[in-house]
């Protein structure tokens, strides 16, 4: 399986809503997310990334089938509570690196790289000196922590990432077999360009 790496943008983002949709649905159901998605907010969710020319949305491709998506945004476009866990700091040096998914048959492929590789040449094209993103915070004795479960904190060390301690935020959404969202906590990890 070859994969190609494409950005995104307006129309191609918007021919795609769907596909991208059910894809971060389907990965994010998994450890450590357990995220239980409805395919209204994820359309609304990825709509700001055809209509902002600021962010990024990366594409992988088996042949036209899209397998696996990353996306980016400057730190003050995101999600308020993102950009408060940076108090102090001047958000506009900041690049958010959102999310990552990719369907499990194709990792291991140099995916994590790319994406990765894509945002950060994004971010400095758009003059930012520090790139960030955050991961979900779960217990380690967490029911549904699968045995087999390997943290991606090594691979975000190779990348040259340092966890953030004590910059932390929270993010609600519906965990599977919950009745309402519930706040989560995140950690930041981040590197200077």
């Amino acid at each position: 399986m070859t994969l190609a790496f494409r950005t995104l943008r307006g129309p191609e983002v918007e021919s795609a809503l769907d596909d991208l949709a059910a894809l971060r649905i389907k990965v994010f159901r998994d450890w450590p997310y357990l995220y239980d998605g409805d395919l209204d907010y994820e359309r609304r969710y990825l709509a700001s990334y055809r209509d902002n020319p600021r962010t990024v949305l990366v594409g992988a491709f088996d042949g036209a089938r899209i397998v696996g998506a990353s996306t980016g945004t400057p730190m003050e476009d995101h999600a308020a509570e993102f950009g408060a866990a940076f108090a102090g700091r001047d958000l506009t040096t900041i690049f958010y690196c959102a999310e990552s998914v990719l369907l499990p048959e194709y990792r291991g492929q140099g995916a994590g790289h790319a994406f990765f590789d894509h945002r950060e040449d994004h971010a400095r094209a758009l003059g930012r000196s520090y790139v960030t993103f955050c991961s979900v915070v779960r217990p380690a004795d967490h029911p549904l922590r699968p045995a087999s479960y390997r943290p991606l904190d090594t691979f975000w060390r190779t990348r040259g990432y340092t966890r953030l301690e004590g910059v932390m935020t929270e993010y609600r959404w519906k965990d599977l077999g919950q009745t309402e969202e519930m706040p989560k906590p995140m950690q930041f990890w981040g590197k200077s360009l």
